[in-house]
């Protein structure tokens, strides 16, 4: 008989809230165009997700909390993505200036001047980056965590949030990946382990002070 999972994990002792610090901020990787157009490798369908990374955008910044977005960009060739642009084929979309459409922030979620761009060529917006320091001169405790994808660089960064002493605060409505199968697996194992998934509501309700 299959166990029920929640049940299971709770009682191994996962699962557990780790709730909001006192200094959220805000951090959306990677939502580029690449990932809302069909005619790119990297089209996943996520249109309501923009719509949600957009919603909490506003609300994050009606709040004056930081705003940092990342994306991505190789060498031509990717000879700075190592292993990782091996792997993955469709990451030569980032090559500079090869697709600048692609590349482009996707509309709504475009960083105002005030707000960083943090540049990055593997997974996580922690590794090989100076998100971590920007963070802790901001006296950010908590990330709230939007973008793309779930499974890929949503989770390294979480996990990597977490492992450098920042609560991941990953908000479902706004997370995206191309098959929703892959996308419940990961916030399951993201909830229990590192992060605390939210609903897009809690994170605007708790923005606006309404919580």
């Amino acid at each position: 008989m299959a166990k029920d999972l929640n049940a299971d994990y709770a009682q191994a002792g996962f699962g557990n809230r780790l709730g909001w610090g006192k200094r959220p901020a805000l951090l959306i990787i990677d939502f580029v165009k690449a990932y809302l157009d069909p005619a790119c490798p990297l089209y996943a369908g996520v249109e309501k997700t923009r719509d949600g990374a957009e919603a909490l955008l506003r609300a994050a910044r009606a709040a004056g909390i930081p705003v940092i977005h990342t994306n991505v960009a190789y060498t031509p060739g990717g000879v700075d993505g190592g292993v990782f642009f091996r792997k993955v084929k469709a990451l030569t979309c980032f090559e500079r200036d090869k697709h600048p459409q692609w590349a482009a922030f996707a509309d709504g979620l475009e960083p105002l001047p005030s707000e960083p761009v943090v540049t990055k060529q593997y997974a996580s917006a922690f590794f090989g980056t100076s998100l971590a320091a920007t963070f802790t001169a901001m006296g950010v405790d908590t990330v709230l965590i939007a973008g793309l994808s779930t499974s890929g660089c949503v989770r390294a960064s979480a996990l990597d949030a977490c492992q450098n002493g920042f609560i991941p605060l990953v908000v479902r409505e706004a997370v995206g990946d191309r098959d929703p199968r892959i996308q419940e697996a990961n916030l399951f194992d993201l909830n229990a382990k590192y992060a605390d998934v939210i609903a897009l509501e809690e994170a605007i309700d708790h923005l606006a002070g309404n919580v």
